[in-house]
């Protein structure tokens, strides 16, 4: 009996489903099915596309070419069990194609095979992928020497796991013709060379990132392959706009993280009452906005040495994430203990000028000086806002909605150090944060970490930065861009860099649009509260004449 296509997800071993079973898959619009098209027969289209190409690269990018071609035209294949032959008719053409445009046998001049550099199909360390410019050579030009009769059995060989019978099925061959042509192709091959060339095509096998790479490429809105037209031109053309997408994403949110934070330092002097906490407030401001331009001034710099002496590359880059994760640790403390100061400041003030605090707005408490709304739901008030100084042994805000020196909301939180599930302040913990440093699931900000973080400096699984991207699967930055899977950044350190893998992993054809719209948000959420509050401030709590104090002198 047959796997139901439309039930594709359940646990069928991939060498038990048919190859007609999965196109009937992919026509029900399965994209998992794809997904084992793609790794059954990628080891056989990139080793044929490396036989006529002579270029890790350039094979894989035909190859992939070849995939998404084959997702838009699945309709059209009227024998179901005949895929791989379609899918190599598909291939040779896209090499045709690419040997009239050359003019010329595509392979002599091409890359070395290890070229490729982290596009290696396995994970091995750098200095494993990495062979002498000597061998390189000679096994390029050994390979441009073989008649493609020899050159495709051969190639395919040593990527089919030394199998006679997976090239034979492939070149629909019978197993005798096979082994004659690897005989007589080893014997075209100089003896020194063919180690090299074996253990060179086995390391530049395709794995499992070429399987996300072909994936990520497919247009995401599609429900049968019948529609898929035109896919290829459409990935290649948003790649740029989406490279200038997320550096206005990671600057906004960055501007909108330091706009928070100064801000915040800003209403202290609506809040202060006398000379002393007014030259407090400025020192504080000075210092922070001074202080974080020096330290990105310092980030920047490693990222140009870095760029401009790439050899130094990975330990800059280090020493950039380093300070990067110290700052990050260091900030909330450094928050919290300026706000504590500012506290014991308010209490030494009261007690030593009291004439400056002699108003009823304020008291400790007053109606002027903090908001808190009847209304609650379980105990928690729906809204709770502090507009003053708050003096020493005063807690935190606490409500559904909350604003304040500190704030802790159940629903949102605005203030100089905010937790909420949605959350706009000097440092923002929840499931969206906006701060100068924000820790969430979705982090924005000037240091963003989050699942998905956005920002100046980024930190996540997913990170898009303006200066520094650090992600455990994806990075993109106009600096530096460090991931275990891909990244795009001036100064790359991932599996793929700077490539088509990496793009294709990195580009979502809706993410530019849905991006753009998600910049709109957070500027509005960290404008809004910032406006509605400062005005507040300074409607309560400003305009006050000064009076002389003790602390002037």
């Amino acid at each position: 009996m047959g796997t139901n296509p439309m039930n594709f997800r359940a646990t069928v071993p991939s060498a038990a489903v048919s190859d007609a079973e999965l196109v009937a898959a992919c026509l029900a619009g399965e994209r998992a099915a794809f997904a084992q098209i793609v790794e059954r027969y990628q080891r056989l289209l990139c080793s044929l596309a490396y036989a006529a190409t002579g270029s890790v690269s350039e094979s894989e990018d035909i190859a992939q070419e070849t995939f998404i071609v084959a997702w838009g035209k699945l309709g059209e294949l009227r024998e179901p069990d005949k895929l791989r032959p379609w899918l190599c008719s598909i291939l040779r053409f896209k090499i045709g194609h690419v040997h009239r445009r050359r003019g010329r046998d595509a392979i002599f001049g091409a890359e070395p095979v290890d070229s490729a550099g982290e596009l290696a199909g396995t994970e091995t360390s750098a200095a494993d992928r990495t062979m002498q410019e000597e061998e390189q050579t000679i096994l390029r030009h050994a390979l441009a020497q073989l008649p493609e009769t020899y050159r495709e059995p051969l190639v395919l060989y040593y990527r089919e796991n030394r199998s006679v019978e997976h090239v034979a099925a492939a070149l629909d061959l019978s197993e005798d013709a096979v082994k004659q042509r690897l005989a007589r192709g080893r014997k075209l091959l100089q003896e020194q060379v063919l180690a090299l060339v074996e253990n060179a095509l086995a390391r530049t096998t395709p794995g499992k990132a070429f399987t996300l790479g072909v994936l990520a490429a497919l247009p995401a809105f599609l429900p049968v392959p019948a529609k898929a037209a035109g896919i290829g031109g459409a990935l290649v053309a948003q790649g740029g706009a989406m490279a200038k997408t997320t550096a206005w994403a990671a600057w906004l949110a960055s501007a909108s993280g330091v706009a928070s934070a100064v801000m915040q330092l800003r209403l202290g002097l609506d809040q202060a009452r006398t000379s002393r906490e007014r030259r407090a407030v400025v020192k504080s401001t000075i210092v922070v906005f001074f202080g974080t331009l020096a330290y990105l001034g310092v980030l920047w710099g490693l990222r140009e040495v870095a760029v401009r002496q790439p050899e130094w590359r990975v330990p800059l880059a280090v020493v950039a994430q380093v300070l990067i994760v110290a700052l990050i640790a260091v900030w909330p403390w450094m928050l919290l203990r300026l706000m504590r100061y500012f506290r014991r400041l308010r209490s030494e003030e009261r007690r030593l000028n009291p004439d400056a605090f002699s108003e009823a707005r304020d008291q400790v408490g007053s109606s002027a000086g903090v908001l808190r709304s009847r209304a609650s739901l379980f105990g928690v008030p729906l809204l709770h806002v502090r507009f003053s100084s708050p003096d020493e042994g005063e807690g935190p805000v606490v409500g559904w909605i909350a604003a304040g020196d500190r704030a802790y909301g159940l629903l949102f939180a605005w203030g100089g150090v905010a937790v909420a599930p949605i959350c706009v302040g000097g440092f923002a913990a929840g499931f969206v944060s906006i701060g100068a440093v924000s820790v969430g699931v979705i982090g924005l900000g000037t240091f963003a970490v989050g699942l998905l973080a956005i920002g100046g400096i980024a930190v996540g699984l997913m990170a898009f930065a303006g200066l520094s991207a650090l992600g455990w699967f994806t990075a993109q930055s106009n600096g530096f861009g460090i991931a275990r899977v891909a990244a795009e950044a001036p100064v790359a350190l991932a599996q793929y860099t700077n490539d088509a893998t990496a793009r294709a992993l990195l580009h979502d054809p809706r993410a530019q649009q849905n991006q753009m719209i998600f910049l709109i948000v957070i500027t509005l959420a960290v404008l809004i509260p910032m406006t509605v509050y400062a005005g507040e401030v300074r409607r309560r709590l400003g305009g006050r004449r000064q009076r002389p104090d003790s602390s002037a002198d």
